[in-house]
């Protein structure tokens, strides 16, 4: 005995089994675009502080050159060294890169009270805190100033390693508070 159209255990039409089909392709394609977008607005994308700090004008800034020449290929994890201008990078797949730049300006927050961290033998300012990504520090007593972005989780290594060449490379200074 066959099936008849008016059975009602014939098989599914096909336009039925097309929309079952469609209808979980369909949430699946949503979800990976939504998922695609939300992961090009990251956090990282945000600029790095030290991108956009002013450039001093004389005040050692000819020792540039010579001191970005200097800088190691590789910093702690962090290789694929990168130079434009005056400034640095160093990439990490996992990470925020790390950013040296030569030649900014003094901080106007630096007072005779700023709380400043020793990392043998370098005085560094604490410029900017961005909770969750990294740290921003400028050298203060060596000539010309030197900026640097230390990506959360990037260890010690980094900082030390460009805290010893600035002290082999660029002139020792006082701290100079402004006026």
């Amino acid at each position: 005995m066959a099936d008849s159209p008016d059975d009602p255990r014939s098989p599914l039409s096909p336009a039925l089994i097309a929309t079952l089909v469609a209808v979980p392709v369909m949430v699946i394609a949503v979800f990976i675009v939504f998922a695609a977008v939300k992961y090009s607005n990251r956090p990282d994308t945000e600029p790095i502080p030290v991108d956009g700090y002013s450039t001093a004008q004389g005040d050692g800034a000819g020792e540039c050159p010579a001191f970005v020449d200097a800088l190691p290929d590789t910093l702690g994890d962090y290789t694929g060294k990168s130079v434009d201008g005056d400034t640095v990078r160093w990439t990490k797949s996992d990470s925020e890169p790390i950013v040296v730049r030569c030649g900014v300006s003094r901080p106007d927050e630096l007072a005779p009270t700023s709380s400043l961290q020793v990392i043998d033998p370098i005085q560094w300012f604490m410029t900017d805190t961005v909770e969750g990504r990294g740290q921003a520090y400028v050298s203060v007593d060596h000539r010309p100033y030197i900026a640097m972005w230390v990506p959360q989780g990037s260890g010690n290594a980094p900082i030390t390693d460009v805290s010893a060449l600035i002290a082999q490379k660029l002139t020792r200074a006082p701290l100079d508070f402004g006026k």
